[in-house]
């Protein structure tokens, strides 16, 4: 049973969202017309959803997918595939596409995020990675506030050698804001006029369907994300996609596959239907979510915790942090979120040194797919202030209850204290 002090807090929270989760439900609307409206274009029949075996020649299934993706994210080329093992592969795949030996990978939105670094190289240049392959490495920070520095973007890009400019929409594991879909469009406006030839690529992990507009549609080159968080629905059982013009979109297919291959081979083995039924669903899935984590941070502001994005601020991805000060309060809260979870409840994360992070992460994550995190989660890095990152919900009535069972454990804790 969960405490009655928490179950009234909650109503009180709900009572006070309304208007907000108003807002959350109509942009949903909008980007299921969206999405269906390519799925109409496209006209996709349940014959597309028989999955291919060996090369994977011939998959109209696969190819539509790719055709509804670009249509449905406003890009000229997709490629959608159950290949791409991660987000990070995705994005690894569109850095290497638009960044030639010799040339410079300039981030403009600071460090990108952990797993990144090893692609890049910045981590003592690794076998395989950019480093290594004759790419060097620039960076601008943000600005205090966490908004781009358009003037020294302005100024970097402007370099011959500058070959990609890259940007993280999400926060990674920092305390800045994710960057809106305004602030990308700035930023590719910015790049454009200093720059012609280079190339905006944008990490959009998170970000889908926060907005009624994508990364392609406000300039970036191309953009890469997982299906595992918001496009796949909660549905996708594993991949990833880069969208955006159409020679970049076939570069990067190289990467996956080889030169020459690209995107015209890979069995689908049965997977199309949950891959096209992710993202129909996507649009909703993504503001049950939304609504979760507005849910979140305005239930820990009443208990007096910092949150970031605030409980009445704008969204631009589903990512929700709130800071603790201390290892052990953090740790508490993931058990909180474990312990409500539909898959594992009975498990207590406890903190590991998880590969690709520089330091132990603790992790809570009782997912149907596995580390699937556009389903209700919870982690963060063992390092000061102690920020745990709320992401997720397949449902808002699960997704309340997950955040009210850690909220739970807080204060059990405190009283017990």
């Amino acid at each position: 049973m969960i405490l009655k002090q928490v179950r009234e807090l909650s109503e009180t929270v709900e009572g006070e969202l309304a208007v907000r989760f108003g807002e959350i439900d109509r942009t949903s609307a909008a980007n299921t017309e969206r999405v269906l409206s390519a799925f109409w274009a496209h006209r996709v029949s349940d014959t597309m959803f028989a999955g291919s075996s060996g090369y994977g020649y011939n998959d109209a299934g696969r190819e539509a997918l790719d055709k509804v993706f670009a249509d449905s994210f406003g890009a000229e080329r997709a490629l959608v595939r159950s290949g791409f093992v991660s987000g990070t592969h995705a994005v690894a795949c569109a850095l290497f596409a638009a960044c030639a030996p010799g040339s410079v990978l300039l981030s403009v939105s600071g460090e990108p995020y952990d797993t990144l670094l090893p692609v890049i190289g910045s981590n003592n240049g690794k076998i395989g990675s950019l480093s290594n392959s004759g790419v060097d490495y620039r960076q601008i920070e943000l600005l205090p506030g966490g908004g781009a520095d358009l003037g020294k973007i302005a100024g970097a890009a402007a370099r011959s050698d500058v070959g990609a400019v890259f940007v993280q929409r999400s926060r990674g594991y920092s305390g800045r804001p994710s960057l809106s879909l305004r602030e990308i469009g700035e930023i590719c406006q910015t790049v454009k006029d200093a720059n012609r030839e280079a190339a905006v690529i944008v990490d959009n992990c998170y970000g889908e369907f926060c907005e009624t507009e994508e990364p392609s549609e406000v300039g970036a080159d191309l953009v890469a994300g997982s299906l595992i968080k918001n496009p796949g629905g909660g549905l996708a059982p594993a991949g990833g996609y880069v969208l955006g013009r159409r020679e970049l979109v076939e570069a990067a297919s190289y990467r996956l596959t080889s030169p020459g291959i690209g995107g015209e081979c890979g069995a689908s083995l049965g997977v199309n239907r949950l891959l096209y039924q992710g993202l129909f669903m996507a649009p909703h899935t993504v503001a049950q979510a939304l609504k979760t984590a507005v849910f979140c941070a305005r239930l820990m502001e009443l208990l007096g915790f910092h949150t970031s994005p605030a409980s009445d601020q704008a969204r631009s991805d589903i990512v929700q942090t709130i800071e603790f000060n201390d290892p052990e309060t953090l740790v508490r809260f993931c058990r909180g979120i474990q312990s409500a979870s539909p898959v594992d409840s009975f498990a207590s994360p406890e903190p590991w040194d998880m590969p690709g992070y520089g330091c132990k992460v603790v992790m809570a994550a009782g997912t149907f797919v596995q580390g699937a995190s556009i389903e209700l989660s919870a982690d963060g890095p063992l390092r000061e202030p102690y920020r745990v990152y709320v992401q997720g919900g397949l449902t808002f009535e699960a997704g309340r209850l997950g955040i009210m069972r850690a909220a739970e454990m807080l204060i059990n804790h405190e009283f017990r204290a």
